[in-house]
């Protein structure tokens, strides 16, 4: 799909071109054609989304538990589109009827479907995070630059909020400057905090539900024996499959302050914490220092995140209350939550900030300065689009997404690191030119991660 008079190569050129308000009215009006891919639980909260937006025509569903409880309704809303339990199958025997995918699916097989899309030349919205290793999300980005006509675009939906135009309005004013430390924290219950942490090897050998293909559920992974400790979310909980809290919610935490503080890649990853440390599912409680380095006229900054309910982060005297941030999708979890929402502190020279996660603002907490400073703030301009709308506009050639691989997969690679240090409970030291650990061979390993089963290592080539 493109905008009236343009190629499918040309669609990236679109913003720097001047069109005309009959071509921009001609882009806008055309529907999306999309498939989905996982159309439960959150694919069905993303498909919720797209259609509100009335810019999308929906062509086909692709599930690997087609016709389960979870994603009857989805099938139900789209009787008419063609339905598969195979993502490969709806690429190679379907892709002539779609210009879009979405894919909201567990994490380890975002990157084969992004890789598949790219290949065939269709716009991929993937949820976050973006990538489950560091390997991957080198490829994601490289593939993506290959093909600048195709439109990527990650699922923090916060990015097209207003913390994206907040942020960026206040650093060009120079509200943030000088940012040297930040606080990251998400401390409520997860799903494994109810985990044995003694537990001898990872579960398997259930019935496998009969809607269910587990085959291709697992994807390019190593075989595992069903469990239900897998489905339906429980996949984040396991360094197998899942990135656990630091990618499910880095992702809605972090975004704004690594992109606009240029943050790049770590040089030191430490763990300072790994309460209930095992070899299968992410610690009860984490906290890991990243450091960055100085990036031209900004100073160092060292990020520090926290997770677990026991594991509160220190607060500034002047914190104040902490207040629940809006507008986060509903989560099935349902497990305990902490005294402290989800947010950050973003400790500058002169001023302390304070956020939660998502789209939630920014507020400057009390001081002397922030009194004098509160005269000067800039009018923060209103998103022109919300993240479904953006990413579709951009499929038209009237907007650029702003969370495209090329941003969002860098800080997923932040996460990859974090993750690894999180594995090994290690301090880490990383090359950011050679993009490797200086200090553990292990850890190099797994930057890369086990080799693909067999038939899935097409996936890691770049076409």
């Amino acid at each position: 799909m493109g905008v009236a008079g343009l190629s499918l190569t040309g669609i990236n050129n679109a913003l720097a071109m001047p069109m005309s308000s009959k071509e921009w009215a001609s882009a806008k009006s055309e529907k999306l054609k999309i498939a989905y891919i996982g159309i439960g639980n959150r694919g069905e909260q993303n498909i919720s989304e797209f259609a509100k937006t009335g810019l999308v025509d929906v062509v086909a569903l692709c599930d690997v538990d087609m016709g389960a409880p979870h994603t009857q309704k989805v099938m139900n809303m789209y009787p008419g589109a063609a339905r598969f339990k195979d993502f490969r199958e709806l690429f190679e025997k379907y892709s002539t009827h779609f210009d879009a995918v979405c894919a909201s699916v567990p994490d380890h097989i975002h990157f084969p479907i992004a890789m598949m899309a790219m290949k065939y030349g269709k716009h991929i919205y993937v949820e976050k995070p973006m990538c489950r290793t560091f390997h991957e999300g080198e490829l994601m980005i490289e593939m993506a630059k290959k093909h600048p006509e195709i439109v990527t675009q990650v699922g923090n939906q916060g990015h097209s909020e207003a913390n994206y135009f907040q942020f960026k309005s206040w650093l060009d004013a120079g509200i943030i400057k000088d940012v040297t430390a930040v606080t990251a924290h998400m401390n409520n219950g997860r799903r494994w905090h109810s985990y044995d942490v003694n537990m001898p090897h990872m579960p398997g050998g259930e019935p496998i539900p009969e809607t269910m293909d587990w085959d291709k559920w697992l994807g390019a992974r190593p075989w595992q024996g069903y469990s239900a400790q897998y489905d339906l979310g429980n996949w984040r909980s396991w360094y197998k499959f899942g990135m656990g809290a630091l990618g499910d919610w880095g992702a809605h935490i972090l975004d704004t302050v690594h992109e606009f503080l240029k943050l790049g890649l770590p040089y030191e990853i430490t763990m300072k914490r790994a309460s209930g440390h095992n070899d299968y599912f992410y610690p009860m409680s984490s906290t890991i220092l990243f450091r960055f380095a100085a990036r031209k006229k900004m100073p160092p900054c060292d990020v520090t995140w926290y997770d677990g309910i026991d594991n509160l982060p220190p607060l500034p005297e002047n914190y104040g209350k902490s207040v629940a941030t809006a507008n986060v999708p509903a989560s099935s979890q349902n497990t305990a939550e902490s005294s402290l929402s989800p947010g950050k502190i973003i400790y500058a020279k002169d001023l302390t900030f304070k956020g939660g996660s998502h789209g939630s603002t920014l507020s400057i907490l009390p001081s002397e300065k922030a009194m004098e400073i509160q005269k000067k703030l800039p009018e923060v301009p209103k998103s022109p689009s919300n993240h479904y709308v953006n990413f579709i506009h951009a499929c038209q050639g009237t907007e650029k997404t702003r969370s495209p691989f090329e941003i969002n997969g860098v800080l997923s690679e932040v996460f990859c690191l974090g993750v690894i240090a999180q594995r090994l409970n290690a301090q880490l030291f990383f090359d950011t030119r050679l993009k490797q650990f200086t200090n553990n061979d292990f850890a190099n390993a797994l930057l890369v991660g086990e080799p693909p089963r067999r038939g899935w290592e097409e996936f890691y080539k770049i076409d």
